[in-house]
């Protein structure tokens, strides 16, 4: 039997050499965000017309490779788990496809063959002394199409952080790998203003030593996470890693020391933030990468005690349904774990799910509390999941209300200047 490094010899060759293993028809699954591969993506875009009907699912692209073209969609094809901002246009104009999902049942789609898995694409760490690379940039649900796919094609880079956790794949199981070195994406943490910075506020109150923390990604979860470095003893079970948790980790808020599941241990699905990060991960006894089927069950996340969602959305209407995915109809982003954190949090003993998000868009032209969502919105987070809604003016909790209880206290936490609309509204949709 060869070893480890006489099939790391055998198998390595250039990104060309790599397509050969792919065929006309074939769904190639792409970890989330950084995890993608750009030595091979780019070498797939160049190629595009060689193949037909070839579709690349993905959550949360990054960058906008050549191959997001519609002139030749019918060649190679995004497939949105959740769109982003190299995708979003294509999903808009309708040559993307959009797979509605939890992302927590992502991995449990493939097992079963609802979603396909044909070919695997991922980033992968330098192979250690046993033959094994570590996908910790995303672990999601990648760990799980590799086990249905036909063909594993790596990208080992020795800039991907080995992780400890459910994140590793052996050398005999890749079908094909190349080599690169360039320094993986960053992603830097959004801008953070007085809105949001009063929304974290009302939220970082809420949040007692101890807690175990999940947090979105967006201006508002990153302002939450700046008002917890005075906090103790908090623990981290999210799907996202990012720069705001390292900043908690390093100013000693964050030691994970008492949590109820896994304890000592912070838990995450994929990983999306600067070098700075990605060198953290690195061989970090703290730090495990698990799929999503793990990290996002309600279930299981649940079990944290005191576990606190915060999550934002992009509009929320009177009875407390969330629309956070798209714009009326057009798509903008997707469910992601809004909804499997939610309900972790609501399980969790102590537990609390933050939605949060400012009180108007368009300069204050547009109220985001609203009567009814907005025709053809994609309800993200349904009305009896929803527990505290968070403006910059306060926070409603939800959970047990009425429905003119609900619609009181979200017209109480709207801008000001919608609030009298808000209240007519109220009496036409809740009178007897």
């Amino acid at each position: 039997m060869q070893n480890a490094r006489e099939m790391y010899k055998a198998r390595c060759g250039s990104a060309l050499d790599a397509l050969t293993h792919l065929r006309d028809g074939d769904v190639i699954v792409v970890p989330t965000g950084v995890g993608e591969p750009p030595a091979l993506l780019s070498a797939l875009s160049e190629q595009r017309k060689q193949f037909n009907d070839i579709k690349i699912l993905q959550l949360l692209a990054i960058r906008k490779y050549a191959y997001f073209d519609p002139q030749t969609a019918h060649h190679v094809r995004h497939c949105a788990l959740f769109f982003s901002g190299a995708s979003r246009a294509a999903g808009q104009e309708g040559w993307a496809d959009f797979v509605p999902n939890y992302f927590s049942e992502i991995p449990v789609l493939i097992e079963r063959g609802d979603i396909a898995s044909d070919v695997v694409f991922s980033m992968a760490s330098s192979m250690n002394e046993q033959g094994f690379f570590s996908l910790s940039l995303g672990a999601d649900y990648t760990m799980a199409a590799i086990k249905k796919a036909r063909a594993v094609i790596l990208e080992a880079n020795p800039h991907v952080p080995f992780a400890h956790g459910q994140c590793h794949i052996h050398i005999s199981q890749v079908s094909a790998l190349v080599e690169s070195s360039e320094s993986i994406a960053e992603v830097g943490l959004p801008k953070i203003g007085p809105v949001q910075e009063a929304i974290g506020k009302y939220v970082s109150d809420m949040i007692p030593d101890g807690a175990t923390l999940q947090i979105g990604y967006g201006g508002i979860p990153d302002a939450v996470v700046m008002q917890l470095t005075g906090k103790n003893d908090l623990g981290v079970h999210t799907e996202m890693i990012g720069d705001g948790i390292l900043k908690l980790v390093e100013c000693g808020a964050v030691n994970n020391r008492k949590k109820t599941l896994l304890p000592g241990k912070m838990v995450a699905t994929f990983a999306l933030g600067s070098q700075r990060l990605y060198q953290f991960m690195h061989h970090n006894p703290m730090l495990e990468m698990h799929p999503a089927d793990f990290t996002n069950d309600p279930y299981i996340a649940g079990q944290n005690n005191q576990l606190m969602a915060i999550n934002a959305s992009l509009q929320v209407d009177l009875l407390g349904q969330c629309g956070s995915e798209s714009l009326a109809h057009r798509p903008y982003s997707g469910t992601g774990g809004q909804t499997d954190f939610v309900r972790a949090a609501n399980r969790s003993a102590g537990g609390k799910a933050f939605i949060v998000l400012p009180s108007t868009a368009k300069d204050d032209r547009i109220s985001r509390i609203v009567p009814t969502l907005s025709a053809g919105t994609h309800v993200s987070t349904s009305k009896n999941d929803v527990n505290y809604v968070v403006t910059e003016y306060g926070v409603a909790q939800l959970r047990g209300k009425s429905a003119k209880q609900r619609a009181q206290a979200l017209i109480a936490i709207a801008h000001p200047d919608f609030r009298g609309e808000l209240r007519a509204a109220a009496n036409r949709l809740f009178s007897t």
